[in-house]
C-alpha cells in the first residue's frame, strides 16, 4: 500500500451551518464498481449524478475523467452539503479532485462570494510539491469559473507570493511554514506559537 498525502482544507468563510462530520475510506481498487466501503454499498455513481455544476462537469470531462473513483464518489456529495470529512485513499485515487471540486462549486455560487479581496479558501498542504500539485488542480477544474488562486510555499522568493496576495485571490494553497512568513511580513510581528 502507496502512502497517501494529506492535506488541510477550510473554507474561511463557512457556507452552511450544519457541522457534521463524515470519515471516509476508499477501497484499494479505485476501478471496482460498485464498491463496498465499511458496509456502505455505493452503486455505480457518474459525475453528473453528484450534483456538480456544468463549468466542473466540462473540466472533469476535458480532463479525460469519465467517472468518479469511490473516495471522489463518496467525498463530493458530503462536501457539497457542508459537512467536515476526513477522506483517506492510496496516491492516485482522486483525492484532490475529491475536494477541489466541491470547493470550486460552493465558492462560484452566489452563497459562496465573499468580501472583495479577502481569500474564501485556504489549503494547507505540508509539502511544495503537493501544495502544486493541489493548486494544479484548482487551475485544471477551475478553468471554467471566475476564480483566482494562487500557491504559497517556501524555497523560493517571497516577492510574487506577496503580489499574488495583494489581487484578487479567492483560494490560497499554501505550506504552513511560508504561509507564517507572510503573515508575519504583513504583521510585522511574530505570529506567536500555540
Amino acid at each position: 500500500m502507496q502512502e497517501s498525502g494529506l492535506a488541510a482544507v477550510r473554507l474561511l468563510e463557512p457556507l452552511h451551518r450544519n457541522h457534521s462530520s463524515f470519515c471516509v475510506t476508499a477501497g484499494l481498487d479505485p476501478c471496482l464498481a460498485p464498491t463496498h466501503n465499511k458496509g456502505i454499498f455505493l452503486p455505480h455513481t457518474t459525475f453528473e449524478s453528484l450534483g456538480l455544476i456544468d463549468p466542473l462537469l466540462r473540466a472533469v470531462r476535458g480532463c479525460g475523467y469519465e467517472d468518479p473513483t469511490p473516495i471522489q464518489a463518496q467525498a463530493i456529495p458530503q462536501l457539497l452539503e457542508g459537512h467536515d470529512l476526513l477522506g483517506i485513499a492510496q496516491t492516485g485515487s482522486g483525492k484532490t479532485a475529491a475536494f477541489v471540486l466541491p470547493i470550486l462549486q460552493q465558492l462560484a455560487s452566489p452563497e459562496g462570494r465573499g468580501k472583495p479581496h479577502a481569500p474564501r479558501a485556504l489549503v494547507l498542504a505540508p509539502t511544495r510539491e503537493l501544495a502544486i500539485q493541489i493548486g494544479d488542480g484548482f487551475r485544471d477544474y477551475g478553468r471554467g469559473l471566475k476564480l483566482h488562486h494562487t500557491v504559497i510555499f517556501g524555497g523560493v522568493s517571497q516577492h510574487p507570493q506577496t503580489t499574488a496576495l495583494s489581487r484578487r485571490i479567492d483560494i490560497v494553497v499554501a505550506t504552513p511554514g511560508r504561509l507564517l512568513d507572510l503573515m508575519e511580513e504583513v504583521s510585522d510581528e511574530p505570529i506567536a506559537e500555540t
